[in-house]
């Protein structure tokens, strides 16, 4: 019997979707096949295969080591693997055992920058057929799987911004390797500050027109592309799609547009706010509403309202829950560093129509078949898989409970709420002790999670930084 057997996955949509896969690996004549999942970070690892092992691997499957799972922001291993349990309870992590990636064959692409490459997104078993619990488009899936039992499907639109900078000189010397290595040198495409200028995105038009083609060939589901305010920063947004789907696009988006910059000379990087002088923070404005399956309708419109009495309930989950949330959707040490009054990024858990200050903005109107809500929390860099789930989540519990969001904040930076974790310390902290989180998502994941975020913020603690130079070399 075979994995895909074994993990009770062998339908006839699953077995048209291998046979077209396969069909197009040889209709295009491909040399090799990428098999890529995406880890707790969110970052594509996986592994290039020969074309003629593409049916053994659609099958089968393909090993790899647990440690790949165990790993923070460095590389690092967090995890004893040498300990019984792996460190972490876990008999299948001992000895950096293996897991395997098997690959979801409705995923399949050809990679328009390397025409030699299919693709293919990965989903982790263990060699029985068992769900890899530590695998994050598992956790989606469930969360989407509770979702639906409720009588929803998650719709969600991407908005995302990033950096594109000229790269000027890659760290490749012997010393600038290392668990980080030195990050490149770069330079900008325009002096920003200038937003939507046709000016500013003339200058950049010519590495967004090479982005533009491949991401299109790619098949991801591109809306606009825009200068944003700050130096060499873009903002591309995505059609809404349902389920898995735009968490999928936010991973292959990310790791396309870093691929295709490299190799035409730039440097893509979707850090919140790089280290470099007069940049602005970018963010990643997640849209989100709630289909009925029973109607197909809109779950958040309304008639006569803003938002439906569904769509209130959601949203105060998002509200109740936006600290311990924080975890998922702004990940990093340097994602809270956007959580300014007065900055158009919010710094505090409100809502309002259409008004950028918030956390939660709702977009629509009575009748407005569109009518959803834009959450403004997240940073570009987080886990999409997490973040929409941990939305999920929320959502659900404030449906659940019947919760209030309360009135909507015209005033948003003055307005009296629970403030936004000004750290992941603090993030962490209040998602240790979300019980709606850590019913969601599992005990089990939530303390691997905060293990995992715990090592980077302690290996932040040991390093001497810029202000600690400045502040007390010359005074003491």
């Amino acid at each position: 019997m075979t994995l895909v057997e074994r993990a009770g996955l062998w339908n006839e949509d699953r077995k048209a979707a291998t046979r077209e896969a396969e069909r197009r690996m040889r209709a295009g004549e491909m040399s090799v096949a990428r098999l890529a999942f995406a880890d707790q970070h969110g970052i594509l690892r996986g592994k290039t295969i020969a074309a003629a092992e593409v049916d053994a691997a659609l099958k089968n499957g393909v090993g790899f080591t647990t440690t790949m799972l165990l790993k923070d922001t460095s590389h690092r291993t967090v995890f004893p693997v040498w300990q019984p349990g792996g460190g972490f309870g876990m008999k299948e992590l001992e000895g950096a055992a293996d897991v395997v990636m098997l690959p979801d064959p409705s995923t399949f692409r050809a990679l328009p920058w390397a025409p030699h490459s299919g693709w293919m997104l990965c989903d982790i078993y263990f060699a029985d057929g068992r769900p890899m619990p530590l695998c994050t488009r598992h956790i989606h899936r469930n969360a989407l799987k509770t979702l639906a039992e409720r009588g929803y499907d998650f719709m969600a639109g991407l908005e995302v911004e990033f950096h594109l900078f000229k790269l000027e000189k890659a760290k490749l010397g012997a010393n600038d390797a290392g668990q980080p290595g030195e990050p490149p040198d770069v330079s900008l495409l325009n002096q920003g500050y200038q937003y939507l200028t046709e000016q500013r995105y003339d200058e950049m038009d010519p590495i967004i027109e090479i982005l533009r083609t491949n991401l299109v060939d790619l098949g991801l589901p591109l809306r606009s592309f825009e200068v944003e305010f700050g130096p060499s920063q873009l903002e591309f947004t995505f059609r809404a799609a349902t389920g898995l789907e735009p968490a999928d696009t936010m991973v292959l988006f990310r790791s396309a547009t870093k691929q295709i910059a490299q190799r035409n000379g730039y440097h893509a990087t979707f850090m919140c706010r790089p280290k470099l002088p007069n940049v602005m923070s970018s963010g990643w404005h997640l849209h989100q509403s709630l289909k009925d399956r029973a109607s197909h309708a809109n779950a958040f419109m309304d008639a006569n309202e803003p938002l439906s009495t569904a769509g209130r309930h959601y949203m105060a989950g998002l509200l109740e829950h936006a600290r311990a949330a924080a975890a998922f959707s702004t990940p990093t040490l340097n994602g809270y560093k956007r959580y300014r009054p007065f900055s158009l990024a919010p710094d505090r858990a409100i809502w309002g129509r259409d008004n950028r200050g918030v956390m939660v903005r709702v977009l629509g109107g009575p009748g407005d078949p569109t009518t959803h809500l834009e959450n403004r929390v997240g940073e570009p860099a987080a886990n999409p898989y997490l973040y929409m789930a941990s939305q999920i989540v929320c959502g659900l519990d404030g449906l659940d409970r019947k919760l209030d969001p309360g009135p909507s904040a015209d005033t948003p930076y003055e307005a009296k709420a629970p403030l936004l974790p000004r750290s992941l310390g603090d993030a962490l902290a209040a998602l240790h002790e979300d019980k709606a989180l850590r019913a969601g998502l599992g005990d089990p994941f939530v303390d691997y999670y905060l293990r995992l975020k715990q090592a980077e913020i302690d290996r932040f603690n040991l390093e001497v930084s810029d202000w600690e130079q400045r502040e007390y070399f010359s005074l003491f």
